[in-house]
């Protein structure tokens, strides 16, 4: 399964989607991420989020669209990026209406975290 996670700066909620597909997709999963105007930087609340979970996400990098492989994927999902998300070929597009946690408390931080993780496991449940 060849997966496309999009927000808009690939800083925080696109870099955890890719985390969990690689976590919980193994082998199985191919898994990227990328932001219609990235930051630059992952945000330093999700990689100590995520480190809190085993994952090192300080290894990862904000890119853009223009970073990732080309080819059609399984799916794509983007998270509040709305018209500034560009077209990607798929089998699937999919919106997730997920916050961004960037300016969040800890526990709002780790609560959005915990539900991108639950749609990530669907997402891969469902083929």
């Amino acid at each position: 399964m060849r997966l496309l996670f999009v927000c808009v700066e690939n800083s925080c909620r696109s870099q955890m989607a890719q985390a969990f597909a690689r976590m919980q997709g193994g082998a199985e999963v191919e898994a990227f991420s990328a932001g219609s105007r990235p930051s630059g930087t992952v945000n330093a609340k999700a990689i100590v989020s995520m480190a809190e979970l085993g994952y090192d996400l300080s290894a990862h990098a904000s890119t853009g669209l223009n970073a990732i492989p080309a080819g059609e994927f399984d799916a794509v999902v983007t998270m509040g990026c709305g018209d500034a998300c560009p077209w990607v070929p798929a089998k699937k597009h999919i919106e997730w209406e997920i916050p961004d946690p960037k300016d969040m408390d800890p526990d709002a931080f780790r609560a959005v975290r915990d539900q991108i993780e639950k749609q990530v496991r669907e997402l891969l449940a469902a083929g």
